[in-house]
């Protein structure tokens, strides 16, 4: 294809030897033999090696199947030059060549040009009329594809049947016009051409009026392999498994055997029925067929199977397939990385890389989307780079990726920059660079970026409202949070599950559980993830008893819990102290629902046995449960056991620690506070100098606050606020009423017992709140 570009842009310089005694005539029959078998390199070739070496002068009937040839091989700089010849040669008028021309440019999108070249035809006949109306039907453009026909038809020019499938595929409004097209098809006499009614046939199956589909196809004289198949996609769409099943078996009764469209068809209406038996079954019914499986096929039993979850045999499909195109290789990398196997997708997009297989723009954004979920900052670098290197047309959804990369891998700074140099933005674009701040904590800047969308005239949707409810939730923004949600019903964002849920979600975790309750019982459908949001509400602040309840009305819904489901429940058991119900929720998982508990679940019964002061138990249920050591999980036992006063076995459980993670400094303090808690200060020592010994530092801990959608950093040991002694000086008053007699209680005289340890009160209050602003 390089030699070709290459001799199509030197045209003077002859690339074949000549061969006398040739024709115009004879040339073009070669080249049209092989536009019409969509040779289109042959074609290109043909022209080359026939018409330059030869000085044979193209005409008329030359052009078309050239420019039809750069069309499909998208050379539009090789095309503009064989414009040029047409009209240095005279045939700007020719009404074939001048239709070839408005196909050319309509199809690189360049619809102005093609209606600058209809416009300026003298005589018209149907076939330019055609391609203009056809150019718009394209591009979505119906309400003008019906004008330029009305426009048509009233100059007195007779439509043809490929005027009709030219307004038929541009139909995607409504069925009126569909049923309008039906009249003048009839009206016209073309009911008996087969492509028309083929394509009617498709239109109503799309739309889900398969009975008129179906009556239309019965009516129809001679039957093709396009017509069933038309009628077969239009069942597959309903997900009727079992009408395409009979209409395949009619149809080889009929004599016809059904090709990769029908059985394309067949697997689609199993994805729709949602049940991986069924489709275990298509495929058998496939196989079984003496049908070849081409790359179409496998691509889709490939999607079917990923959409159902069992990755491993879309991954057998796949290494069994020699030949595989880029479809193939895009379809296997989206759909791991749906299947949260990004880290498999990111090396598949690399063995695709090797085997000599050019990615397309959708399968650049899988493997970008592939970076952006483990975090792979330097091979989505990469990723771009190689975009720039190869010229990629880089389009919008692709961009849209590099934001959302840039922005998961924490370089806020490169997706602006990303987002700053875009040429078209959409709602997606929009989204991600809201979503990018959002997730960054930066959530003043991502309120400002919904006013600069709303100025650019780009309407939020509920993506836009979910990621700032979400930065909302997590610094606890209640008063942004409460104006989102205003800002949503002024709006008339439209009200789903992911919007109710996630409000629930922000006034859960602001603390306004009233809210909360609020707009989940509002929500017109619960799923497991809303009444797991609720649950997990209720627990999180401290509220157990009522999401026990929760949990008790969810399952009289009937609904099954799934591990989210209980891994709320358990936490809400945990914060609340209800050890017993904890536990045997926790046995229920496998007795009554056999779902097998992960290592978050038995993280909570850890937490939960050690909130109750139970170490020993939450030891023994460690040792039990865990095959593999989990430094999480040894970590929370060892806090309690410092707690509790088990220095011991927290000596054992920090080793256990130390080995696993030599290298943290925040384990070798936890082991020096468990020494502290039982005076042990040589060994707390010990603890330090060891830790000093590898280098290791403890990094200061700290906090923030949000004020006014400004968030204030709070480390230990720093003194840079400006208010800092004003700080201090109201923390040491507050410290001194809480010490009065008349206000003291167990708990706050077990506190000012820890806080008389210190000898020096400042010292105290320079540990407690040191504000970095």
């Amino acid at each position: 294809m390089k030699k070709l570009k290459q001799a199509l842009s030197n045209p003077r310089k002859p690339q074949f030897s000549p061969q006398p005694h040739l024709t115009t005539h004879f040339c073009n029959s070669i080249i049209n033999r092989h536009s019409s078998k969509g040779a289109h390199a042959s074609v290109l070739h043909a022209y080359i090696s026939l018409f330059q070496p030869n000085n044979i002068s193209p005409d008329a009937y030359t052009y078309p199947s050239l420019l039809k040839s750069c069309t499909f091989f998208n050379l539009f700089p090789h095309g503009v030059l064989f414009h040029q010849q047409i009209i240095v040669n005279g045939f700007s008028s020719d009404a074939y060549v001048a239709s070839s021309l408005i196909n050319f440019y309509a199809k690189f999108g360049y619809t102005n040009y093609a209606r600058y070249m209809f416009d300026g035809m003298s005589n018209k006949n149907v076939v330019p009329w055609t391609a203009m109306i056809g150019c718009y039907s394209r591009i979505g453009d119906v309400g003008t594809a019906f004008s330029m026909y009305k426009r048509m038809v009233w100059e007195g020019v007779r439509p043809s049947s490929v005027t009709m499938l030219a307004l038929l595929s541009g139909v995607c409004e409504d069925v009126l016009s569909v049923e309008c097209l039906c009249g003048c098809v009839v009206k016209l006499g073309f009911d008996c051409h087969v492509a028309v009614v083929n394509s009617m046939v498709s239109l109503f199956g799309k739309y889900g009026r398969v009975e008129d589909a179906r009556k239309l196809f019965e009516s129809m004289g001679g039957k093709d392999i396009v017509s069933w198949n038309s009628l077969v996609s239009g069942y597959a769409l309903t997900g009727n498994v079992r009408e395409v099943m009979f209409l395949i078996n009619r149809m080889r009764f009929e004599g016809l055997e059904p090709d990769h469209q029908t059985f394309g068809a067949l697997v689609s209406a199993t994805v729709r029925q949602n049940n991986v038996n069924t489709g275990k079954l298509v495929h058998a019914h496939i196989l079984s067929s003496d049908f070849q499986l081409d790359l179409p096929v496998k691509t889709l039993l490939i999607s079917m199977y990923l959409k159902f979850g069992n990755h491993d045999y879309a991954y057998t499909i796949f290494k069994q397939t020699l030949d595989k195109d880029t479809m193939l290789w895009t379809t296997m990398i989206s759909g791991l990385v749906q299947n949260d196997f990004a880290d498999r997708a990111v090396v598949l997009f690399r063995e695709m890389l090797s085997s000599g297989v050019m990615p397309s723009s959708v399968t650049v954004a899988c493997a970008l989307a592939a970076c952006a979920h483990i975090g792979a900052l330097d091979l989505g670098t990469s990723i771009h780079g190689y975009m720039v290197r190869q010229h990629m047309s880089v389009e919008v959804a692709t961009q849209n990726s590099l934001v959302t990369m840039y922005s998961k891998c924490g370089h806020l700074e490169r997706s602006c920059k990303v987002f700053d140099m875009m040429d078209k933005k959409d709602i997606v674009s929009w989204n991600a660079i809201v979503s990018a701040h959002a997730q960054n904590g930066d959530l003043c800047k991502g309120m400002c970026l919904l006013k600069e969308m709303r100025l650019a005239s780009e309407i939020p949707d509920s993506i836009t409202v979910v990621s700032l409810l979400q930065a909302c939730a997590s610094i606890g923004a209640y008063h942004q949070g409460k104006w989102i949600h205003s800002f949503i019903i002024r709006n008339a964002i439209e009200s789903c599950i992911l919007v109710d849920t996630t409000l629930v979600d922000m006034y859960s975790k602001c603390g306004n559980l009233e809210s909360a309750k609020r707009c989940f019982d509002r929500m017109l459908k619960h799923d497991a993830v809303s009444w797991s949001t609720i649950i997990s509400g209720y627990g999180s602040n401290g509220k157990g008893e009522t999401a026990l309840e929760l949990y008790a009305e969810f399952l009289r819904t009937g609904l099954r819990p799934n591990h989210v489901i209980f891994l709320s429940i358990l936490s809400a058991c945990s914060h609340s102290g209800l050890v017993d119900y904890g536990i045997r929720l926790f046995h229920t998982m496998t007795k009554d629902f056999q779902l097998e508990p992960k290592v978050e679940h038995c993280a909570c019964i850890v937490d939960l046995l050690c909130r109750a002061r139970r170490v020993e138990d939450a030891h023994d249920f460690y040792k039990k449960m865990f095959a593999e050591p989990v430094v999480d999980v040894l970590g929370i036992l060892l806090d309690a056991c410092r707690s509790n006063g088990k220095a011991e076995l927290g000596e054992t459980i920090a080793e256990e620690i130390l080995m696993l993670q030599p290298g943290d400094a925040g384990k070798y303090m936890q082991l020096a506070h468990n020494y502290a808690s039982t005076a042990r200060w040589d060994d707390v020592g010990k603890a330090l100098i060891q830790m000093r010994s590898q280098g290791l530092k403890k990094l200061p801990g700290w906090s923030f606050f949000e004020s006014q959608g400004t968030i204030t950093t709070f480390f230990t040991d720093h003194s840079s606020h400006p208010q800092y002694e004003e700080i201090v000086a109201i923390l040491m008053f507050l410290s001194k009423e809480i010490r009065k007699p008349d206000i003291m209680t167990p708990e706050k005289e077990k506190i000012d017992g820890d806080y008389r340890n210190f000898e020096n009160t400042s010292f105290l209050m320079q540990e407690l709140l040191h504000v970095e602003s």
